[in-house]
């Protein structure tokens, strides 16, 4: 700075928390419209100890290269698919302390 002064802003800093890690998400499903194969309703039985949940998601089982992070909410409204490609998706729960193991993956076609 050329007044010799200067300040940070938004720093964030990460750690270990004291607490558990939530537990996995259950009962995730997709369900993908029929009428318009490009969008889809994504549901989940909410994690207790969970603030977000990220969303994994892509064109092939080994290539969730896309993720979505839902705070405070336990269902999305996803309307960004190819209409004409299946897509697999997945989910982790989020907390202070760390992330969930991931669920099992879901194919939508």
């Amino acid at each position: 700075m050329p007044t010799g002064k200067f300040a940070i802003s938004g720093l964030r800093v990460f750690g270990k928390g004291a607490g558990a890690k939530p537990e996995a998400v259950k009962d995730f499903i997709v369900l993908r419209t029929e009428k318009d194969k490009r969008s889809a309703w994504l549901k989940w039985r909410p994690v207790n100890n969970a603030y977000a949940y990220n969303i994994y998601y892509g064109t092939a089982p080994d290539k969730l290269y896309n993720c979505i992070m839902v705070h405070n909410a336990n269902e999305y409204w996803f309307k960004a698919m190819d209409s004409q490609k299946p897509y697999y998706f997945n989910i982790e729960a989020i907390n202070e302390n760390g992330v969930s193991q991931k669920g099992s993956l879901i194919k939508a076609e």
